[in-house]
C-alpha cells in the first residue's frame, strides 16, 4: 500500500529537534521525502504497523502533530505534484 505520512514537531527544546530527527529517521527507512516534513511509503501492513509504532514511540502527543495518509492507488491517478519534484519510481529498478 502506498501512504502519505506528514508530521510537525515542536522544536523550541531540544528534545523537540531531537523528536524531529528521530520522526524524519524512522521515514526515512521506510519512504522517500517529498517535501521537508512530509514522506511516500510503500509498505505491507506489517511495515505500516511497525511504521505506526515507532513514530507513535518518537512524538509528543500532546505537543506534535502526525498524519498519515493511505493513498488510493493507482496514486498517479489521484495525486498531481507540480514544481520541482524527484520523485522515484518504487516499482522501477534503483540503478540502471
Amino acid at each position: 500500500m502506498q501512504i502519505l505520512v506528514a508530521y510537525d514537531v515542536m522544536t523550541e527544546t531540544a528534545g523537540g529537534k531531537k523528536r524531529l530527527r528521530d520522526v524524519a529517521q524512522v521515514c526515512k527507512n521506510y519512504g522517500q521525502r517529498v517535501q521537508k516534513s512530509v514522506f511516500e511509503c510503500v509498505v505491507d501492513e506489517m511495515q505500516y504497523e511497525s511504521l505506526v509504532q515507532k513514530l507513535l514511540r518518537c512524538i509528543d502527543e500532546k505537543k506534535d502533530n502526525l498524519r498519515i495518509y493511505k493513498l488510493r492507488e493507482p496514486k498517479e491517478q489521484f495525486a498531481k505534484c507540480y514544481g520541482v519534484s524527484k520523485i522515484l519510481d518504487f516499482e522501477s529498478p534503483l540503478v540502471v
